[in-house]
């Protein structure tokens, strides 16, 4: 994308957006209780880098639109790390980084904010090898390094609500997700000090387990106190989201999501922190799954807890769990979610709890430099 249109695009944005809210900064745009994931760059995980619109893809400005039209104003955008860094500790692809910039400003002209969420799971494809984040071959510095870079380059752009910094972590050994966690959290410190930091669970961010996988990461630190914990909910037998089987054989019943992610929220107020659901949904092919998302949904409400809906996205349309429209008609879970979406009762920005959060420990020896 040519650089006059970036600057074409951020103008008119935040002349409609200064229209609408007046003197109010763009930064403190209210947003909804809940929004929803626009897939497409992370796709294509077997063909790295991959080539645009054959591999991966980006969603459109009518996507966008369409979620906007319906009362979502948070869109999290899932990425590869390779797409964006090529190699480890290099510069960033500025080719790469104006595609994200390009949907960034789509949804500021439409007044969303956005999560930019490294669908990564704690790896990096290196010439079809997977290293592993820990090892002797991804130290952990190189997550930093890359997260720095992210600051640096979105550092203009006022609708980033958060920094995601890894989707999904797991299998990576004893306190290397926490160490990984903070050194990053340093990092994005040093170039941005008011952006959120979202650091997802060990473990798949599994809302289930949270307490057994990832009770240390109530420890980390960050001088801004702007981060948010983020699990992941799904409600078939294994929590995979695959949904393989029938209602019957998942094990499903109508309070099973809140069964689900009761840990992860027992574990947010009792630490006195905030949290998120970034990943949630049911498959279309059973109208019994609706009920236990609208349980699942008013219990996050009543519990002061924002999400996102997985998924939706141009390549999504035959996903049993997408939001995506097909032909113009909306999927069976969005009769639901709007509900919520526009309710009166979005608390979004009130996500935390006044319970004091532990006394902090030392858990490794890095320090903040």
């Amino acid at each position: 994308m040519q650089y006059p249109t970036i600057l074409l695009r951020t103008f008119c944005a935040f002349f409609v957006a200064m229209l609408l809210l007046g003197k109010t900064c763009i930064a403190q745009f209210p947003y909804s209780q809940f929004g929803v994931s626009l897939c497409g760059p992370e796709f294509g995980q077997d063909q790295i880098p991959g080539i645009l619109n054959k591999d991966y893809v980006y969603p459109r400005t009518d996507e966008v639109n369409y979620f906007a039209n319906k009362g979502v104003s948070i869109v999290q955008l899932p990425f590869r790390w390779e797409r964006l860094q090529k190699q480890l500790g290099a510069e960033l692809d500025m080719e790469e980084v104006n595609r994200m910039k390009t949907l960034i400003y789509d949804c500021e002209f439409r007044g969303l904010m956005v999560i930019l969420n490294m669908h990564n799971f704690g790896r990096y494809k290196n010439r079809g090898e997977e290293l592993v984040l820990g090892s002797a071959q991804l130290p952990i510095k190189y997550l930093r390094d890359f997260w720095k870079k992210m600051a640096i380059a979105f550092k203009a752009n006022k609708n980033i609500y958060a920094f995601d910094i890894m989707n999904e972590p797991h299998d990576l050994g004893e306190n290397v997700w926490f160490n990984a966690a903070q050194q990053t959290i340093w990092g994005i410190r040093e170039i941005n000090s008011t952006l959120t930091v979202m650091v997802e669970g060990d473990h798949y961010a599994n809302a289930n387990v949270w307490e057994k996988f990832s009770d240390n990461l109530k420890y980390l630190k960050d001088p801004s106190n702007k981060i948010v914990f983020n699990a992941h909910c799904y409600f078939d037998h294994d929590v995979s989201g695959r949904y393989t089987k029938s209602y019957e054989h998942e094990g499903a019943h109508e309070q099973i999501g809140v069964q689900r992610v009761k840990p992860f929220i027992d574990w947010i107020k009792k630490n006195g922190v905030k949290g998120y659901v970034g990943e949630f949904g049911v498959p279309r092919n059973d109208a019994r799954w609706l009920p236990i998302l609208e349980n699942f949904l008013e219990y996050l409400t009543a519990n002061h807890i924002s999400g996102s809906y997985w998924a939706a996205g141009p390549w999504w349309k035959n996903y049993p769990l997408s939001l995506e429209p097909v032909n113009g008609q909306d999927q069976p879970q969005m009769a639901v979610y709007t509900k919520y979406i526009n309710s009166s009762n979005n608390v979004a920005k009130n996500n935390t709890f006044k319970n004091t959060p532990p006394q902090a420990i030392q858990l490794n020896s890095y320090s903040a430099r």
